[in-house]
C-alpha cells in the first residue's frame, strides 16, 4: 500500500495551494454534510503577539466562499486544558477579522474543526459537535430564537448560526469499520491509509497529494524531522510518567519499612528523598533543554508534560 505522509503535517506544508484545497474541502464537506469550497487559506496573527500572550497554534485557517472562517487544529499529546484553547483559539480569530470600527454584525461566523489523538473530556462518541443554544431558565423546552427583524438583517434563522461552531474528533475512539464518507475520514487520520474502495470526497485525491515518495527532498527531510520530534516528544512524556510512578512506588516502600524507627532514621529518610527529588528535578530540567532545543513544543506545553512551571522551562 502507498505510504502516505500525516494529515497534521501536510496541512502546514502541502495542501495550502489553491490546486489542492480538495483535499480539505472534501473533509469539511463529509464533516459538515453540506458542499464546502474553501476561497482562501489565511495567515492568523494568533500565534503570539506580546511575550505575556497566550500561545495559539492554529494549524490551518481558511475562509470559505460565504466568508465563514473555518479553524483547524490537531492535537497528538494529551492537554487537560484543551476545551479551553479551543474556546481561546475561536475568540482570537473573530477579533482578528473584526475591523476596527466594524458593527457587531459583521463577525465572521467561525467554524473550530479539532483533530485529537486523545480521550478528551468523557463519553464514547469519537465525533461531536458544539454550537450555542439560549434555553430558558424556568422551561428548557422555550429555546430562544432570532426576531424577524434579525433574522433580516443578519440573513440566518437563530443564534447558533452566529456563534462559534467546534467540532471534535476523537480519532483514536474510532475502532469500528467505516460506514459513512466521514468514517472513511477518521479511519484515514487515525490509520495513515486510503483504500482504493473509498467514496468520501477528497481521500482520492488525498491518496495522491499525500504520497511520500512524491515529496522533494527537502519535504522529506521536513517530514522525517517532524515524525522524529513526535517519538522524541512521546518518549519523554512516557519516561517522566515512568518514573514518576516509580518514585512513587519506592518512596512508599521506604515509608512502610521505616515506620517505628529511630528519628535519626527518619531524618535519613527524608535526606534520601529529597536527593532523588532532586535527581529526578535536574533530570527533568535536562529533558526541558532537550525539547527546547527541537523548538516542536511550546514552554506551556513542555511544563505540563514534565510538571514543571513555565519560569523553570525558561531557565532550563
Amino acid at each position: 500500500m502507498t505510504e502516505l505522509v500525516r494529515f497534521d503535517w501536510a496541512i502546514k506544508r502541502l495542501l495550502r495551494n489553491k490546486a489542492d484545497y480538495v483535499v480539505v474541502e472534501g473533509l469539511l464537506t463529509s464533516l459538515m454534510e453540506r458542499p464546502i469550497k474553501i476561497k482562501s487559506i489565511l495567515e492568523s496573527e494568533s500565534n503570539k503577539e506580546t511575550a505575556d500572550d497566550k500561545f495559539n497554534r492554529v494549524d490551518l485557517l481558511a475562509e470559505d466562499e460565504d466568508g465563514e472562517l473555518l479553524i483547524f487544529e490537531i492535537q497528538n499529546n494529551r492537554e487537560l486544558d484543551y476545551f479551553h484553547r479551543m474556546a481561546y483559539g475561536t475568540s482570537k480569530v473573530i477579533s482578528e477579522y473584526l475591523k476596527s470600527g466594524d458593527p457587531y454584525e459583521k463577525i465572521k461566523k467561525v467554524y473550530s474543526i479539532n483533530i485529537v489523538y486523545f480521550s478528551l473530556g468523557q463519553g464514547d462518541d469519537y465525533v461531536y459537535k458544539g454550537t450555542t443554544q439560549f434555553v430558558g431558565l424556568h422551561n428548557d423546552n422555550d429555546i430562544l430564537h432570532l426576531s424577524e427583524a434579525q433574522r433580516k438583517a443578519f440573513g440566518c434563522q437563530s443564534p447558533s448560526d452566529i456563534f462559534p461552531e467546534y467540532y471534535l474528533l476523537r480519532v483514536d475512539k474510532f475502532d469500528t469499520v467505516a460506514k459513512t464518507p466521514l468514517d472513511e475520514w477518521i479511519s484515514f487520520l487515525k490509520t495513515g491509509e486510503i483504500s482504493k474502495e473509498v467514496t468520501a470526497p477528497g481521500l482520492a485525491e488525498a491518496r495522491e497529494i499525500l504520497n511520500l515518495s512524491k515529496l522533494n527532498d527537502e519535504e522529506r527531510k521536513d517530514y522525517y524531522r517532524m515524525m522524529e520530534n513526535l517519538r522524541y516528544q512521546r518518549s519523554v512524556i512516557e519516561t517522566g510518567r515512568a518514573e514518576g510512578r516509580e518514585q512513587g512506588l519506592e518512596e512508599g516502600r521506604e515509608q512502610g519499612l521505616e515506620e517505628g524507627r529511630a528519628e535519626g532514621r527518619a531524618e535519613g529518610r527524608a535526606e534520601g528523598r529529597a536527593e532523588e527529588r532532586q535527581k529526578a528535578y535536574e533530570e527533568k530540567l535536562s529533558s526541558a533543554r532537550n525539547l527546547k532545543i527541537l523548538g516542536a513544543l511550546t514552554n506551556e506545553q513542555i511544563a505540563k508534560a514534565l510538571g514543571l512551571t513555565e519560569d523553570e522551562v525558561r531557565q532550563a
